[in-house]
């Protein structure tokens, strides 16, 4: 792989670029149906994935090098284990790239109602064509190498927290506390409604373990411990007073029949041509996030490749140091998932994809959490020493909040959890294991 390393302020744009892509401007709507209670969600979860960056700087600490989740995982519990998480954590990237590139075209129907789902003129397969025109027009990025993607992200990422920000500063002076006192109104309880919000807004924290993936490929762990946490702070902080700003602004009923929140409040703030600019913002913004998926995902397969848990043909790299023929695997079977998958709506189409790349990533941060936690009990020191180590207190906590979000999804979603193990134990005692060396 390519050893010139990534700078700080590179990695905590990748690590910001995954994690606000599209879900802050597309969520803020699918959460209104709870109510204000979903900013408790926030709090939670942003508690929650700050936990669980945490254990990943942790985990790179001990194996800095490429692969993350993948690498801890198989090292903890053997290549059967790592060869289903580098599975489930594959599927899960390949999955928000969908709904990314799902959300960044829908946003595109505020300017361009050809593009809108909610509109009589609405083309499903003009969406399509440009979903995959910027799968593969990144994909081509990161072809190219890893420090043209990582400079690109840069760019974006600077761009994409320009509007946010400026929603931000305006939006606090123009919040009415009335619309923040519909607190639950989701016929539920409060734990349930808390719960329920708390598995959206999860799909906005998957990539807080962004900068661990490229290990080789940075100046060491820690940068990379750097840019975790810091990204993960400023992705946190923008989450929440975002979303305090919209549901000051906006009641909670107008919130929730909106395909464009952020650009409604743009329109209330600074007229048509700010809920314009807003919009392309947007579309950028998502197209950040897809840039760091696509990075991110061709590193996976090279690791896995790299210990022949994976075909062997694909850790091969080019000059470059990139593995393009997992990238292109990868991008192909994107591709066939958005056409798959295509619905004459996009919030039915985004719900779906969001809540299994939810799945797919709480799954892979358990396990990677159970990792740390077996190497703690395997560290040269006295036992009283690791029950009362404050690295020890917060990898237990990253735990339980990885399990309990896993138990607060629906079983008609967790089914595709014990569906991808029950198709891996197979594939790997047949194939992979019988013909690796």
């Amino acid at each position: 792989m390519n050893k010139k390393g990534l700078s700080i302020p590179v990695l905590i744009a990748i690590v910001i670029g995954n994690m606000v892509g599209t879900g802050i401007f597309v969520l803020p709507a699918s959460l209104a149906k709870y109510g204000t209670i979903s900013l408790f969600s926030w709090l939670f979860t942003s508690f929650g994935a700050l936990l669980l960056a945490i254990t990943f700087t942790f985990l790179n600490k001990r194996f800095p090098h490429t692969g993350g989740p993948y690498l801890y995982c198989k090292h903890a519990f053997g290549r059967l284990t790592g060869f289903i998480i580098a599975i489930m954590y594959w599927l899960s990237n390949m999955v928000c790239i969908a709904g990314v590139c799902l959300a960044a075209t829908s946003y595109l129907g505020f300017a361009f109602p050809i593009l809108n789902s909610n509109n009589p003129t609405y083309e499903p397969s003009y969406s399509l064509m440009l979903e995959l025109a910027i799968i593969w027009l990144f994909t081509l990025i990161n072809i190219l190498g890893i420090q043209l993607a990582g400079l690109v992200q840069l760019f974006l990422t600077t761009i994409k927290v320009i509007p946010l920000i400026i929603i931000i500063i305006f939006g606090l002076g123009n919040i009415h506390l009335v619309n923040l006192t519909q607190f639950n109104i989701d016929n539920t309880s409060n734990y349930d409604a808390l719960s329920h919000a708390a598995t959206l807004t999860f799909w906005a924290f998957i990539g807080l373990e962004a900068a661990v993936i490229p290990s080789e490929n940075t100046s060491g762990a820690s940068a990379v411990s750097k840019a975790t946490i810091w990204g993960t702070l400023i992705s946190i902080s923008i989450y929440i007073l975002i979303s305090f700003v919209l549901m000051g602004m906006i009641s909670v009923v107008e919130l929730q029949n909106s395909s464009f929140p952020i650009a409604k409040a743009g329109s209330m703030l600074f007229g048509p041509l700010g809920a314009l600019i807003i919009t392309i913002f947007a579309y950028i913004s998502g197209i950040g996030a897809l840039n760091v998926c696509l990075l991110i995902q061709g590193q996976i397969i090279f690791a896995a490749a790299r210990d022949n848990l994976f075909p062997r043909w694909l850790a091969k790299v080019s000059r470059r140091g990139i593995p393009i023929r997992g990238q292109l695997i990868s991008s192909t079977l994107i591709s066939l998932l958005l056409i798959l998958t295509m619905e004459p709506t996009f919030i039915k189409q985004f719900d779906f994809i969001a809540l299994l790349a939810a799945l797919f990533a709480l799954t892979t941060y358990l396990v990677s959490a159970l990792a740390e936690i077996k190497f703690i009990y395997q560290d040269q020191i006295p036992l009283v020493n690791k029950i009362f180590n404050k690295s020890t207190l917060i990898v237990v906590f990253a735990t339980a909040y990885a399990f309990w979000m896993i138990s607060s999804l629906s079983f008609s979603v967790l089914k595709f959890d014990f569906l991808t193990i029950a198709s891996c134990i197979p594939v790997y005692y047949f194939f992979i294991k019988k013909y690796s060396h």
